[in-house]
């Protein structure tokens, strides 16, 4: 199919100083918990963006010298020439289909507690570390000659992009994160002397960099300048109103602006709190102030949206990193007219969590990202099927689709029954909730794509017995049926069934996301600790509940912090009228109370309360899966080569882990069974002589 006239405009040209990006697709840094640990891993993946039609492909951050480091996050370095080798693989990927490639050199400054160097940090002004750990380090004042031996470090730093392969440099100065955004924020450059004060004295640093290398480079790289587009600090910080001015100051000094909001959480807020192109008002009027291109973010999926940024006049370029991710096809899914076959991104930020956690980002719309080095999975290309012919996949959630759909492409023959009167498993109760209905798409993509093959069979209100397994005479069998929220309180707290008063109504997530939600007063206790607590308790408030969140942790909906969401989540239950009792697990739940005590001290506390909503853990629903590994001795009459449970059915986790579970079972049947072989592959340290 021919693309569709009304995107021609996305497939034009773009000069960026000397080169030429051959579309707007622009894939803008972002982490993916690899960095200078798993090379190989992170070149594969820019790659796989090459292919898939990006007209500009950046790194990540990139350390460019050892006096500021974001130990533990893992990230790239480019700290000495040995590091170049690593970096040049990366750059030839990137390049390899024609697409510039990019690399963001960051000094992390305020940021970097150089916890593996021991330097001693350098800042526009002393000031504490800000980190997200509060670190008790604090950065000393730069002097002139530290400033001026920060802008050799960066001109040694482009000389080694340069050497390593890269089209352009990108000068990293947001988010937060970067020592430009430093000296041009009041509240990091406290300065007295002509880097401090005026606009124009702490825009000066960046104008040397900026100059210093121009002059290195000439017209071999082009420079790109990344800056937030407001602080969202307050007066002190550098607003939206000061990066006009900066920007109208400075209208041809870099190559590109690259204009992204605020904090790392403004800016990839998931999409339960940010919409697409959430940016726009920000943005809105900076490219006339300038005669260069202008990329900006927001989460862009649709590329109707996308050429509507283009044709409104409020950028010149697209800014992706999430749903490139999501896929890495995008560009060419819509140069060829597929506009049905994009992944789009659901906003959950798991992918962030890879980089937070310092472990291989995972995506739960796209299993195969950041494994296409280490278990050659390709994102839009699977191996011929094994010698059996045929699989019968039980339960339709998203281990249980993307099962189906990727033994499919394998060439399959694939049934898939599910029990229920809709596809989509936990994902269609979970998208129903507040702020979540883009998690709807992990269905939808997949359920279309199957309708679009002859060799699937869909079968809902398909209860089955183990005996209808076996008499159906497939060659394999997926038991993905999913898990059910307990209602024991088993979880961190409790490891055994809490003491609970059979005159209390209890409730669990189950129960409120089939329409049974209580009201009165409600105590909400969560030992779960990742978005479902927070997202019922919005939906408890919503149906009229005077709603009391119980949780051992010291944050609400803790492991969201590795999501960028859980300070918008606490602000947003407190603003709600949620009561948030921090640090505090359950003891028992009586006939008309709980007993709440103190994570540390035990002391205890009556909450008076009409139902309890526990939020605890999951138990897996393999009563399926257990009746047939019973009757294992009858599989090869029934012509059952092998059966295997998975997804939340196997142990539950979040969407992601069922997705990649999915595609993992669909990649992996009839291959040799590795035996006690590692997975996957990776890179070992190489060691240096003594």
């Amino acid at each position: 199919m021919a693309r569709d006239e009304r995107y021609d405009v996305l497939f034009e040209q773009v000069q960026i100083g000397p080169v030429t990006a051959k579309n707007r697709f622009y894939q803008v840094p972002h982490c993916n918990g690899g960095g200078y640990r798993d090379p190989s891993a992170v070149a594969a993946m820019r790659g796989s963006k090459a292919e898939g039609g990006w007209g500009v492909i950046f790194t990540e951050q990139c350390e460019m010298h050892h006096t500021s480091e974001i130990t533990p996050y893992i990230e790239l370095r480019l700290w000495e020439d040995k590091d170049i080798p690593q970096l040049a693989k990366m750059a030839g990927r990137m390049k390899e289909y024609g697409a510039l490639a990019g690399i963001q050199l960051a000094y992390s400054g305020i940021n970097g507690p150089n916890f593996y160097t021991k330097e001693v940090p350098l800042a526009p002004s002393a000031l504490p570390i800000r980190t997200f750990t509060n670190d008790p380090v604090q950065a000393r004042a730069m002097d002139k000659q530290d400033i001026r031996n920060l802008r050799r470090w960066f001109v040694n730093a482009v000389k080694r992009s340069r050497t390593a392969g890269f089209d352009l440099v990108c000068l990293y100065g947001a988010h937060g994160f970067g020592v430009f955004q430093h000296f041009l924020s009041r509240a990091t450059n406290q300065r007295n002397d002509e880097y401090g004060g005026s606009l124009e004295n702490r825009a000066r640093f960046v104008r040397e960099v900026v100059e210093d290398v121009r002059s290195t480079i000439g017209d071999t790289m082009g420079i790109t300048l990344r800056l937030s587009l407001d602080e969202m600090i307050g007066d002190l910080g550098f607003a939206n109103s000061e990066v006009r001015d900066f920007v109208e100051m400075h209208k041809d000094m870099p190559d590109l602006w690259d204009l992204a909001h605020g904090a790392w959480e403004d800016c990839s807020g998931p999409s339960r709190f940010k919409e697409e192109a959430h940016q726009k008002d920000l943005i809105r009027g900076i490219k006339e102030l300038t005669s260069k291109p202008v990329v900006g973010v927001g989460r862009f999926t649709s590329p109707d949206l996308m050429v509507r940024q283009i044709n409104s006049g409020l950028l010149d370029l697209i800014g992706c990193a999430r749903p490139s991710i999501a896929d890495p096809f995008l560009p060419k899914k819509v140069e060829e007219g597929r506009i049905e076959d994009i992944r789009e991104c659901i906003g959950c930020n798991i992918c962030i969590t890879g980089d937070m956690t310092m472990s291989i980002s995972r995506c739960t719309q796209n299993p195969t990202f950041m494994e296409e080095w280490r278990k050659g999975w390709h994102p839009e290309r699977m191996q011929a099927k094994g010698v059996s012919q045929t699989v019968l996949v039980v339960g339709a959630g998203p281990a249980g689709l993307e099962a189906a759909h990727a033994l499919a492409r394998r060439g399959y023959d694939v049934a898939l029954a599910e029990a229920g009167s809709e596809p989509g498993g936990r994902v269609a109760l979970e998208s129903k909730l507040p702020g979540l209905a883009a998690w709807g798409r992990v269905r939808d993509y997949r359920v279309y794509q199957l309708s679009q093959m002859g060799n699937v069979e869909t079968y809902l209100k398909s209860q089955l017995s183990p005996q209808d397994v076996l008499e159906f005479g497939f060659d394999n069998v997926a038991i993905a049926t999913g898990s059910r929220w307990r209602r024991d309180g088993v979880a961190r707290q409790h490891v055994v069934p809490m003491p609970i008063d059979s005159g209390m109504a209890v409730y669990t997530p189950d129960d409120l996301m089939a329409g049974n939600v209580p009201v009165g007063n409600v105590v909400l206790y969560d030992d779960d600790h990742y978005y479902m607590g927070g997202v019922l308790a919005e939906l408890l408030v919503q149906n009229g509940a005077n709603v009391t969140l119980v949780t051992p942790s010291a944050f609400v909906s803790d492991w969201t912090n590795n999501t960028l969401e859980q300070a918008t989540i606490h602000k947003h239950l407190a603003e709600m009228g949620v009561t948030i009792r921090l640090n505090r697990g359950v003891r028992q739940v009586g006939s008309d109370h709980v007993a709440t005590d103190c994570a540390y001290t035990g002391q205890t506390e009556i909450m008076p309360a009409t139902s309890v909503v526990l939020v605890t853990s999951r138990l897996a629903t393999d009563d399926l899966w257990r009746a047939l590994q019973a009757r294992k001795s009858d599989w090869p009459d029934a012509g059952i080569t092998s059966i295997k449970v998975i997804g939340d059915a196997q142990a539950p986790g979040p969407i992601a882990w069922a997705t990649y579970a999915g595609h993992r079972y669909a990649r992996e049947l009839d291959m040799p069974d590795p035996g006690d072989a590692l997975p996957f592959r990776r890179e070992i340290t190489r060691l240096e002589p003594d």
